[in-house]
């Protein structure tokens, strides 16, 4: 979408006239993302539905980022609809005290979320790979002891 002219000349004018503090906060928030990647882990502080057993999930705080439709229609038991979009206008319902796992329907929103909460300061923060399907094709609460169950022949 282009901007019309004098919307795209006032815009220009009022970003050289931007006052220092202003530039200093653009430039911590460079700075913190940059510190981020250099040093997040490889998966991005993602975590498969399998790798949590079923009576790890009551030590999560769990978000669903989908918006409150979907949210009603079906979620994780016990989790908190936090849409994605709104999780650091929302962040004082966020614990920094307990492991905080978020998803979304596939694991794209939700990682973004993850990523805004993890430059905020929330380093207890994991995102749930494959997100809300691919839990429920996994076995929900119980994808860990399916995927350590001995094969059936």
């Amino acid at each position: 979408m282009r901007l019309p002219l004098i919307t795209a000349s006032l815009l220009a004018i009022s970003l050289h006239a931007m006052p220092l503090p202003a530039v200093a906060q653009e430039k911590a928030v460079v700075d913190a993302m940059e510190s981020y990647l250099d040093f997040v882990d490889y998966g991005g502080a993602t975590i498969f539905p399998e790798q949590i057993p079923r009576d790890e999930w009551k030590k999560f705080f769990v978000i669903d980022a989908r918006d409150k439709d979907q949210f009603a229609k079906e979620h994780i038991p016990n989790a908190t609809n936090i849409e994605w979009r709104r999780v650091l206008a929302e962040r004082n319902r966020i614990p920094k005290d307990q492991p905080v796992l978020v998803y979304c329907n596939t694991g794209s929103l939700s990682a973004q979320a993850g990523f805004a909460l993890r430059l905020a300061g929330y380093e207890n923060v994991r995102i749930l790979q494959g997100g809300f399907a691919e839990w429920k094709a996994k076995g929900g609460l119980d994808a860990a002891a399916k995927a350590t169950a001995p094969a059936h022949h």
